[in-house]
C-alpha cells in the first residue's frame, strides 16, 4: 500500500506535465543567445553544436597493431629511435572495424606484418547501442592548451576533463597481478620532486575550458611519496574541487593518525583497491590479510572525514562473481560507501603479452558488468538503468547556465566516449537499507531531453531552475520510488549536487570543517553511484576514445590520455625512462629498500576490529576457481611459469631423443626391447590410446 503523500505526489506529476507544456511553448520563442563564460574563450554549447564521433556499426576507426606498438616502443625506450616520431608519424597505427557477430560487438583488425586480431567489445549489442544512442556529445574543444596537449595521434582534443591523474611515484608496497604499470619491475625509480608536483598542478588549471576538476594522486602507491601530504594540501589550495588518492590502503589501515593527517591536508576521496569480500577473494593479490587491511582502511579514513570509493579490477573467472557481493556490501554500509568503481581488466603493463587463450577467458566488458549486477543482485535493467557516464553532461551544461557568465570555473563534466564508462545510481535509505535504481522512478532519457531544451532556451537562472523543477516532477514516479522517499528529497539531491539555490549542505572547499562533513553525511538518502570504467588495451584500442579522455595524466611531457599513457603507444614507459630519478641499485644505496607485501605476507595491523556489516556467506565463499577448472593461467606470472615449464619439458624430451640416437648410431647399442603386456586371467585390459585421450578431453 502506498502512503497518502505518494498519491499527492502522483497528482503533482500530472500538474507538472501540463505546466511543462505551457513553459516549453513560451520558452521556445526567441531563445537566449549562448554566452561566453569567464572560464572559457568559447561560448557554452547548444545541444546541436556538440560534436560526436562516428557511432553505430559497422564502422571503421583508427587502432593499433599490438605487436608493432610493442616493437616500436622498445626501440624508443632503448634509445634506437627518437620519441618525437610519435608526434609526427602514425607509429603502429592500423584501421579497425567495429562489427556485430552473433549478438556481440567485436573489434577486428589486420596488420600486414602480424596478421589478424579481434576482441569482444560487448556481449550484448542492444546494450552497446543504448549507450551510444544516449551520448549527448563532446564538451567544448580544448583551447589555450598547446603546450600541454601535443602528442600526435594521442592528443586530447575535447574538454578540460574531470579527473587529473598524477603519479607521485612508481614505487609500490605490493606486487600485484594485474598491474597496468608493472610496478616494482621496471628496474628504476620514477618519483616526482616537489617542484615537479607544483608545476603539474599549476599547468593543468591553465587550460580552457577551465572546469572544476578533481586531482587523483596515484602511483605506484602514492602514500610512499615523501610529498604526498604536501601535494594534497597544495592541490586543495589552488582550486581543485576534490583531491583523491588511488591507494591500496595499507598505510591508512596501519595508522589512524596518517588518515587524519591526510584529511586535514584536504583529502576528499580514497579510491581504495578492493577486489572482493573476504581474504580469499583478494588472495590473487598475494597479501595474506588484504581484506582486513581494506576494512581497517575504510574505518580509519571514514572516521577522519575521507569518503571511500572501492575500486574493483574485474577479471573474468577470477573475481567477476564478486560484483553482487561488493554492491551488497555497499548497500549494507550506506553511511560509509556512496560510490563504487568497477574497472574491467585492461591487458597492459604486466599483462600486455597475454596469450590469446587467457585473454579470451578473462575478457570482461561493461556489458558483462550490467548483466552481472542484474543476475547476481536481481537489481537493475541493463538498458533502463545504465547510461554512459557522459550522460551527465546535459546536467552539467544546465549548471553552467544557471551559474552564469561570471563564474570563474565551469562545472565538473564527463564528456568521454560512450564506450569508455557507464553508471547506474541507487537511492538507498540509510535507515531501512531499501535500495532502488534512480532510473526506476525517474525517467532518465526523457528528463535529459527536457533539460536539453531548458539549456538551449538559455533563459537565465530563474527560468532555468523552474524548468529543471518541472522536468524533474513530470518525469518522477512516486509509486516506484523508495518507500520513504519524497519529491522534495529529489530536489534536494539535485541542489546538493549542482548548487542551484546556494543552500548550505556542508562545504567541500579548502575551508571545509568537521561540521561540514557531518552536515553532508546527515542526509538520510545515500545516492550510491555504481560506475564501470573500461580502460583500453592494444587489442581494442580506438583513437576516437583517446581524444575525448576525461582522466588525463599530468606528466613532464604534458597531459596525456589515460589509455595512451598506460596502453596505446605506451607513453608511460617512454616518459618514466626519460625522466627517471635513479636506477634501483642507486636508489637502494641512497634510500634503502622499502617493504613490499607479497608472497602472502601479512600486513602488521594494530587491530583488525571494524564496525562494517559483512555477509558471512560472502566472506566464507572462498576464491573463484573457474580458470583453475578450465586449466587456464590466472596471471602473467603463472603464464610465464607454465611457458618455462613447457620449454623445460620439451627440452628434456628432445635431449632423450638425441641421447637414444647417439646410443644407437654412435655406440651401436641395440634399441631396448618393447615391453609386451598380455591380458590374462584376472588382468585388466589396457585402454587404447584413443580412449585415454578421449577420457582426458572429458576431464
Amino acid at each position: 500500500m502506498h502512503t497518502p503523500i505518494k498519491y499527492v505526489e502522483k497528482g503533482l506529476t500530472y500538474v507538472a506535465r501540463g505546466a511543462w507544456t505551457v513553459f516549453d511553448r513560451l520558452n521556445s520563442i526567441k531563445p537566449g543567445a549562448a554566452f561566453v563564460p569567464a572560464w572559457s574563450d568559447l561560448p557554452i554549447q547548444k545541444s546541436w553544436q556538440k560534436v560526436k564521433p562516428p557511432l553505430g556499426w559497422p564502422r571503421e576507426t583508427d587502432s593499433l597493431c599490438p605487436v608493432c606498438v610493442r616493437e616500436a616502443r622498445q626501440e624508443i625506450v632503448d634509445g634506437k629511435r627518437d620519441y618525437k616520431i610519435l608526434l609526427n608519424e602514425k607509429v603502429g597505427e592500423i584501421k579497425a572495424q567495429i562489427i556485430e557477430r552473433d549478438g556481440q560487438i567485436l573489434m577486428v583488425k589486420d596488420c600486414p606484418d602480424h596478421g589478424h586480431f579481434e576482441d569482444v567489445m560487448a556481449m550484448d549489442s542492444a546494450f552497446f547501442k543504448h549507450l551510444e544512442d544516449s551520448f549527448p556529445g563532446s564538451d567544448i574543444r580544448s583551447h589555450n592548451d598547446e603546450k600541454l596537449h601535443n602528442h600526435g595521434s594521442s592528443t586530447i582534443k575535447y574538454g578540460r576533463g574531470a579527473v587529473l591523474t598524477i603519479d607521485l611515484t612508481n614505487r609500490c608496497n605490493m606486487m600485484c597481478d594485474p598491474c597496468f604499470m608493472d610496478a616494482n619491475q621496471v628496474g628504476f625509480v620514477h618519483e616526482l620532486s616537489w617542484d615537479d608536483i607544483k608545476t603539474l598542478l599549476d599547468n593543468a588549471i591553465s587550460i580552457k575550458p577551465k572546469r572544476q576538476m578533481s586531482v587523483q594522486f596515484s602511483g605506484g602507491e602514492p602514500t610512499m611519496s615523501p610529498h604526498f601530504l604536501d601535494a594534497v594540501r597544495y592541490a586543495k589550495k589552488v582550486g581543485y574541487s576534490s583531491v583523491q588518492a588511488a591507494t591500496n590502503g595499507i598505510e591508512f589501515a596501519k595508522s589512524p593518525e596518517f588518515a587524519r593527517a591526510a584529511a586535514e591536508a584536504g583529502l576528499r576521496y580514497a579510491y581504495l583497491q578492493f577486489d572482493g569480500i573476504g581474504n580469499a577473494a583478494n588472495s590473487h593479490r598475494l597479501v595474506g590479510n588484504l581484506f582486513d587491511v581494506k576494512l581497517r582502511a575504510i574505518e580509519n579514513l571514514w572516521s577522519a572525514g575521507v569518503d571511500i570509493v572501492p575500486v574493483v579490477t574485474i577479471v573474468n573467472g577470477v573475481n567477476n562473481e564478486q560484483v553482487g557481493r561488493i554492491i551488497q556490501f555497499a548497500i549494507d554500509n550506506p553511511r560509509k560507501i556512496n560510490f563504487l568503481s568497477f574497472q574491467p581488466v585492461s591487458f597492459t603493463g604486466r599483462d600486455e603479452e597475454v596469450t590469446p587463450e587467457r585473454r579470451a577467458a578473462q575478457r570482461y566488458t561493461l556489458s558483462h558488468l550490467a548483466h552481472d549486477v542484474k543476475n547476481q543482485m536481481s537489481l537493475g535493467e541493463p538498458v533502463r538503468d545504465w547510461f554512459p557516464i557522459s550522460f551527465i553532461g546535459t546536467f552539467s551544461d544546465w549548471a553552467d547556465l544557471i551559474h552564469g557568465p561570471e563564474a570563474q570555473w565551469g562545472n565538473l563534466t564527463c564528456g568521454c566516449h560512450p564506450n569508455c564508462g557507464i553508471g547506474m545510481a541507487l537511492m538507498i535509505d540509510k535507515e531501512t537499507k531499501e535500495a532502488v535504481p534512480v532510473t526506476a522512478f525517474l525517467h532518465a532519457q526523457a528528463l535529459a531531453n527536457d533539460v536539453k531544451k531548458v539549456n538551449d532556451f538559455g533563459r537565465g537562472r530563474f527560468l532555468s531552475v523552474t524548468g529543471m523543477a518541472l522536468a524533474l516532477m513530470k518525469n518522477y514516479d512516486p509509486f516506484k520510488a523508495p518507500t520513504h522517499f519524497k519529491i522534495l528529497d529529489l530536489f534536494k539531491k539535485f541542489d546538493k549536487t549542482f548548487g542551484a539555490t546556494g543552500r548550505n549542505y556542508g562545504k567541500v572547499g579548502i575551508d571545509r570543517t568537521d561540521k561540514d562533513i557531518e552536515l553532508r553525511r546527515a542526509d538520510r538518502w545515500n545516492f550510491l553511484f555504481i560506475a564501470g570504467m573500461w580502460f583500453q588495451d592494444l587489442f581494442n584500442y580506438d583513437f576516437r576514445r583517446t581524444e575525448r579522455c576525461i582522466i588525463p595524466y599530468a606528466t613532464q611531457e604534458g597531459e596525456i590520455s589515460f589509455c595512451a599513457y598506460n596502453t596505446g603507444i605506451g607513453w608511460r614507459n617512454i616518459i618514466e625512462k626519460m625522466h627517471m630519478t635513479a636506477t634501483l641499485t642507486k636508489w637502494y644505496e641512497e634510500h634503502g629498500r622499502h617493504e613490499i607485501f607479497a608472497g602472502n605476507k601479512s600486513v602488521n595491523l594494530p587491530t583488525a576490529e571494524h564496525n562494517l556489516v559483512l555477509d558471512p556467506v560472502a566472506v566464507a565463499a572462498g576464491k573463484q576457481t573457474d580458470l583453475d577448472e578450465a586449466g587456464i593461467a590466472k596471471t602473467a606470472r603463472e603464464e610465464k611459469l607454465r611457458a618455462r615449464d613447457a620449454k623445460i619439458k620439451s627440452n628434456d624430451v628432445e635431449n632423450e631423443r638425441l641421447a637414444a640416437l647417439y646410443r644407437q648410431h654412435v655406440l651401436k647399442e641395440a634399441p631396448p626391447e618393447p615391453v609386451l603386456q598380455i591380458a590374462g586371467l584376472g588382468g585388466k585390459k589396457k585402454p587404447a590410446v584413443q580412449e585415454v585421450l578421449h577420457d582426458k578431453a572429458k576431464q
